[in-house]
C-alpha cells in the first residue's frame, strides 16, 4: 500500500508498535547526545556535526535491531542498514513515512546541532579525506600510500618512479633511519613533484613503544660456501671466494660466497691459476683456484662445499712449481645469527632485560639442562601480565601461555604446534592480547622526532594508540613545536586500541583533519586472525559514522612487492581496499610494479562498485577474543 492511499494498513497494531519502538529509540539516541554535550563542545567546529553523528551511531549500536529491521523491510521501508553516516536523518525519514501511513503529521523538534542528512554524510567524508590525504587522482577515488625503503634516501629515480606510477602519499617509518635520511627522501619527493607536476603528502609514522625480542648471543663463527648444482648434483657454477688483506680489508666488488681475511704478505704471493688448499671444519680436504688478482684483493673459485672457521691453515700452492709454497691462518669470520628452535611444550624464558639470549641446552641423553632464553625491549609491558594469559611472537607465528611472572623474567610454555620446528630470532614482535599494558603511546624518541615531523610532514601517525589520553598527549606536544600542525592519524593495531576507538575518535576530532589506519598485522594477532575481517568492518563503520577517512594497511600486495608476482588472494584483498580512502603498500624490490598494479585494480573496481559497506546493525561492538 502506498503512503498516500486512504486506507490504513491491515495490521494497524503492528504499525503503532513500530512507531512506538522507533520513537523510543530516537529519544534515547538524542538523550545520549545531550548527555555527551561536553565531549562535543571540545570538538573542532569543522567536525562537530560528525561527532554528534558518531554519538548517535554509538547509541544505536547498543541495541540489537535485527527484529525491527526485518519488520521495516517487510513494509518496504528502509531497515536503517546503511545509516552510519546520517543516523538521525535515516531514523527521521522512516518515522515520517510511518506517521503518514498512520495518517498523522509528525515533524521532530529541531536539535541544537542539525543532523547530517543523506547527501551531507558522504560529502563530509570526502571533504575530510581530501583535507587529510589530498585530492584523489581522476578515475580512482582511493589514494595510494607507499612505505619508503632506506634506499629511497639515495635513489631519487625510485621516488620519481613511485610518484609517476600513482603514489599519492609517501610514508616514512620513524622506527628506522634518522632525520638526515628522512630529509633526503622528502627532498627527492619534492624534486619529483616539480618534474611531474603532481602533489604528494608526506606521512611520518612514529615508532611507538613496540615490544620486541632482544638480542641473541652470537652463533658460531662458521661460513659455509657451496657451488650451484643441477638436479643430478653436477656443479653448474662454482662458489666465489674473495681474499683481502686483514690489515686493510677491501669489500668484494661483486657478490661473493665468502670474504676471507688473510695476511698481506701471503696474499701478495698469489697469482692466477695458483691453488689454495685447506682442511675445513669437518676435516674435509678442499682446494680452490685463483682466477683473478687485482690491487684490492684476489678472487678464487671452489667447486666443493666447504665450512670455513677462523684460524684454519690456508696453503698456497704455486701453479708453476718454481715459487715456494706458504701457509697462513684464516682471519676472523663474522658469527652466524643465532636462532631459538622451539617445539610445542617447550619452556621459553623471556628475561626482562636486553641481555643476549641463548638456545636451550641438553645433556647427551637429550634431557633439558637450561631452557631457551631471550630478552625484550620493553620490560614494563609485563608489569601487569598474569599467568594463564596468551603471548605471541613474530606476528603470531609462535604462540604460548604465560606460566609465571616475576621481577626478572616471564616463563612461557609454547602451545603452538607446527609441522616443522618454530624459529624465533632477535627483533621480532611480541603481543600480549589479554594483558592490560599501561604504557603511553609516545616514547621519548617519538617526542624528539616531532620537531622534524612538525616541520616536514603533512601527517603524523600515532602508533599503538590505546586511549584518548594518547591522542591528547600527541596534540599537546604538537602545540608546542611550532605553528605548522600536521594532521593526526590513529593507528589501530591493538585490541585495546580497537575497543577504545570511539573515545579516541572524539579526541582526534578536536583537530582538523584526522584519520585512522587499520594496521592489520598486529591487529590480527591481537584480536585473532579469524576475527580480522569482522574487526575491520567495525572500524570502517565507526569511521564512516564520524566521517573520518580510513587507511587500509599491512600486507596489501605484499608478495607482489617482495617477489614480483601476487597471489590471487592478494588481488581480491587489494580490491576490497576500495572501501577505504587510502591503501598503504609496504616496501619491496618490486614496489614500483605493485603501485602500478594497485592503481589499475582500483580504477577497474571503481567502475563496478560503489564505495559502501555491506551492512547490518545488530548489537554492541563485540569484545575481541583472541584466537589466531
Amino acid at each position: 500500500m502506498s503512503p498516500g492511499s486512504g486506507e490504513l494498513p491491515e495490521d494497524h497494531a503492528d504499525l503503532e508498535s513500530l512507531l512506538g519502538e522507533l520513537l523510543a529509540l530516537r529519544a534515547e539516541i538524542v538523550a545520549n547526545r545531550v548527555r555527551s554535550q561536553a565531549l562535543c563542545a571540545a570538538v573542532h567546529p569543522d567536525h562537530r556535526r560528525s561527532a554528534v553523528n558518531l554519538l548517535h551511531y554509538l547509541a544505536l549500536r547498543r541495541h540489537d535491531l535485527r527484529p525491527l529491521q526485518l519488520r521495516l523491510a517487510r513494509m518496504g521501508l528502509s531497515s536503517l542498514g546503511r545509516a552510519e553516516s546520517n543516523v538521525l536523518a535515516s531514523i527521521d525519514a522512516v518515522l515520517r513515512v510511518l506517521h503518514r501511513l498512520a495518517r498523522r503529521e509528525w515533524e521532530p523538534a529541531p536539535p541544537a546541532v542539525p543532523p547530517v542528512d543523506f547527501d551531507q554524510g558522504a560529502a563530509h567524508l570526502a571533504a575530510h579525506a581530501t583535507a587529510l590525504l589530498g585530492r584523489p587522482p581522476p578515475g580512482r577515488p582511493v589514494r595510494i600510500m607507499v612505505t619508503m625503503p632506506g634506499e629511497a634516501a639515495d635513489d631519487g629515480r625510485l621516488v620519481y618512479a613511485l610518484l609517476e606510477q600513482g603514489m599519492d602519499c609517501m610514508r616514512i617509518n620513524c622506527a628506522h633511519d634518522d632525520a638526515a635520511t628522512w630529509a633526503r627522501m622528502i627532498g627527492h619527493l619534492r624534486e619529483a613533484e616539480r618534474k611531474l607536476g603532481r602533489n604528494c603528502r608526506v606521512f611520518m609514522d612514529l615508532g611507538g613503544p613496540k615490544l620486541r625480542t632482544g638480542p641473541l648471543a652470537p652463533g658460531p663463527a662458521v661460513t659455509r660456501v657451496r657451488p650451484l648444482r643441477d638436479a643430478f648434483g653436477r656443479v653448474t657454477a662454482p662458489a666465489r671466494l674473495w681474499f683481502t688483506r686483514i690489515d686493510a680489508p677491501q669489500p668484494a666488488p661483486t657478490p661473493a660466497g665468502a670474504s676471507l681475511l688473510v695476511a698481506a704478505d701471503w696474499l701478495a704471493r698469489l697469482q692466477a691459476d695458483d691453488e689454495v688448499t685447506f682442511t675445513d671444519a669437518r676435516d674435509a680436504h678442499r682446494a680452490c683456484r685463483v682466477i683473478e688478482v687485482n690491487e684490492r684483493g684476489v678472487w678464487a673459485e671452489i667447486t666443493q662445499t666447504a665450512y670455513l672457521v677462523p684460524a684454519i691453515r690456508l696453503r698456497h700452492v704455486p701453479n708453476d712449481g718454481t715459487r715456494p709454497a706458504a701457509e697462513t691462518p684464516l682471519g676472523p669470520l663474522p658469527p652466524r645469527d643465532n636462532v631459538l628452535t622451539l617445539h610445542k611444550g617447550d619452556l621459553l624464558v623471556v628475561t626482562r632485560d636486553r641481555q643476549p639470549g641463548h638456545p636451550a641446552t641438553r645433556d647427551s641423553a637429550g634431557n633439558l639442562l637450561t631452557p631457551a632464553t631471550i630478552g625484550c625491549t620493553l620490560p614494563e609491558a609485563f608489569d601487569h601480565a598474569r599467568a594463564g594469559e596468551p603471548i605471541w611472537f613474530d606476528d603470531g607465528k609462535i604462540g604460548g601461555v604465560i606460566e609465571h611472572v616475576d621481577a626478572a623474567q616471564v616463563c612461557v610454555r609454547i602451545t603452538q604446534d607446527h609441522i616443522r620446528p618454530l624459529k624465533l630470532r632477535a627483533d621480532k614482535g611480541i603481543n600480549l592480547p589479554d594483558t592490560e599494558m599501561r604504557i603511553a603511546a609516545l616514547t621519548p624518541k617519538d617526542i624528539e622526532d616531532l620537531d622534524f615531523i612538525a616541520t616536514h610532514a603533512d601527517i603524523v601517525g600515532l602508533s599503538f594508540a590505546n586511549g584518548a589520553a594518547d591522542v591528547l598527549a600527541l596534540q599537546q606536544h604538537l602545540d608546542g613545536v611550532g605553528n605548522r600542525r600536521p594532521s593526526i592519524v590513529l593507528k589501530i593495531e591493538t585490541r585495546r586500541g580497537f575497543e577504545a576507538l570511539p573515545e579516541m575518535l572524539l579526541a582526534a576530532l578536536r583537530s582538523a583533519p584526522c584519520g585512522v589506519m587499520i594496521a592489520r598485522g598486529d591487529l590480527a594477532v591481537e584480536c585473532g586472525f579469524e576475527r580480522l575481517a569482522e574487526v575491520q568492518e567495525e572500524i570502517l563503520w565507526l569511521c564512516e559514522a564520524a566521517h573520518v577517512p580510513v587507511i587500509w594497511a599491512t600486507q596489501v600486495l605484499e608478495t607482489l612487492a617482495r617477489e614480483g608476482r601476487p597471489s590471487r588472494a592478494e588481488i581480491s584483498d587489494a580490491a576490497m581496499g576500495l572501501r577505504a580512502e587510502c591503501i598503504m603498500l609496504n616496501k619491496g624490490p618490486y614496489i614500483v610494479n605493485a603501485v602500478r598494479t594497485l592503481d589499475d585494480i582500483l580504477r577497474r573496481m571503481h567502475a563496478h562498485q560503489e564505495k559502501k559497506r555491506a551492512l547490518r546493525i545488530a548489537g554492541q561492538l563485540p569484545a575481541a577474543t583472541h584466537r589466531p
